[in-house]
């Protein structure tokens, strides 16, 4: 299907949405000079339900943000000893309603996840790393402000602070993974879309709509460039960081263990991404 006719319907939505929901916008694009630490406030919303939060994310600011806007890169896991902790997987301490990393009706998920492997033995945190910093380097050439949630090896940050510091600092939340499905081969990219059960839940409620919104752009921006997409481009998962999102946010599976992790593979993903923006943006 052609992207334009995709993403219509979840445009109008959105546009009707903002007419009676009107949403925060946020001004932090220019606020702070490259290199500045952002912490977890515990007075944000939600950071309360956070177990892990000493480290910090890094803002970078664009040589001339031309767009106004803040993207928050979040290489997937990357925090040592993530897994010895739980939070809840939603706000109101309900039941995830699909499975996952976290089976359906569990009451709370691992705080951060170790990740998979890649078939050479490459851990998922080493590349999606190496992808944030890809990407947070190519937002920045095209304008954008980027707040990289994890920048180094080890963040000490569960997924709740790194949600809740995108909502306050970032205008949107782009967390990059591979899957680890066990397959043979590499099926393609796709984003974690927002299941039924969740959205008439708040804070997803609210913004549901812009995280299917952004999702379908990033798509869109890698088919364009090139990239596998697998089925039409997403997969309906109950995942702590949508329900805790309170800004346009999406989970991207950019591969599994299959996948070319190559630097030339990830300029591509990279490029891919960046489109996905631009089109969100209407760049």
């Amino acid at each position: 299907m052609n992207l334009r006719k995709r993403i219509m319907p979840v445009l109008l939505a959105v546009t009707l949405l903002s007419v009676f929901f009107p949403t925060d916008i946020r001004a932090a694009a220019g606020k702070y000079p490259t290199g500045t630490p952002v912490f977890l406030n515990p007075e944000w919303t939600y950071a309360s339900y956070s177990v892990l939060h000493a480290g910090n994310a890094v803002y970078y600011a664009a040589p001339v943000n031309t767009t106004g806007k803040v993207i928050a890169v979040n290489a997937g896991h990357g925090t040592i000893g993530g897994t010895k902790y739980k939070t809840y997987c939603h706000p109101d301490m309900t039941p995830k309603v699909t499975g996952g990393s976290t089976a359906k009706g569990a009451i709370k998920a691992t705080a951060v996840s170790g990740g998979m492997t890649f078939a050479d033995g490459t851990g998922e945190a080493v590349v999606t790393l190496r992808l944030a910093q890809i990407f947070r380097d190519k937002l920045l050439a095209a304008g954008y402000d980027v707040l990289m949630i994890r920048d180094g090896a080890d963040v000490n940050l569960d997924n709740i602070a790194r949600t809740v510091i995108s909502n306050n600092v970032a205008d949107c939340h782009i967390a990059l993974h591979f899957d680890g499905d066990g397959l043979s081969y590499n099926k393609g990219c796709f984003y974690m879309s927002t299941p039924d059960g969740l959205k008439t839940m708040a804070p997803v409620s609210g913004i549901w709509q812009m995280h299917e919104l952004l999702g379908t752009s990033l798509i869109g921006g890698l088919a364009a460039a090139g990239q596998k997409i697998n089925g039409k481009g997403s997969m309906a998962i109950d995942l702590t960081q949508t329900s805790y999102s309170t800004i346009p946010s999406v989970d991207i599976e950019l591969g599994n263990q299959c996948a070319d992790h190559s630097e030339a593979a990830l300029m591509k993903l990279a490029d891919g991404l960046v489109a996905g923006v631009n089109l969100f943006y209407g760049r």
